[in-house]
């Protein structure tokens, strides 16, 4: 049986409404990059560097092609294709009592994957903080 926090995290995948993501994550939510060394903490960056990676990932071949949840955790394995490399990743997602993910690690490979990720996920971030000023 899936969670209810699954199943939003899916309807954010498929939907790619910010909304639901917004309203998907806990205030204190940690972030764990597949580039970034120290965790991200709080709800703004996670929401910014999940919507990025959404845009960037999201396109038409990805797809999750495996799921094992227990308890209060769910490991999500996915599929994709940036510039004619295959991407595989798995997204490790924990929540809270209230249904409200508190902690979000990626994990991308091969190296070619995760360094054509690394460069895009730089741009889109970059684009991001030029629309904020």
């Amino acid at each position: 049986m899936t969670s209810s926090c699954i199943e939003k995290w899916h309807a954010f995948t498929d939907t790619k409404d910010p909304a639901i993501l917004r309203d998907l994550l806990a205030s204190d939510v940690v972030f764990h990059s597949p580039v970034v060394h120290t965790p991200q903490r709080g709800k703004d960056v996670t929401f910014l560097y999940l919507i990025s990676a959404m845009k960037v990932l999201g396109n038409d071949q990805f797809k999750y092609v495996r799921e094992v949840e227990s308890g209060d955790s769910a490991v999500l394995e996915f599929e994709t294709e940036l510039d004619g490399i295959h991407v595989n990743g798995i997204d490790m997602i924990r929540w809270n009592d209230a249904g409200e993910i508190i902690d979000f690690k990626v994990m991308v490979r091969p190296l070619k994957a995760m360094n054509i990720l690394h460069a895009k996920m730089g741009e889109m971030l970059e684009q991001f903080k030029a629309q904020a000023k």
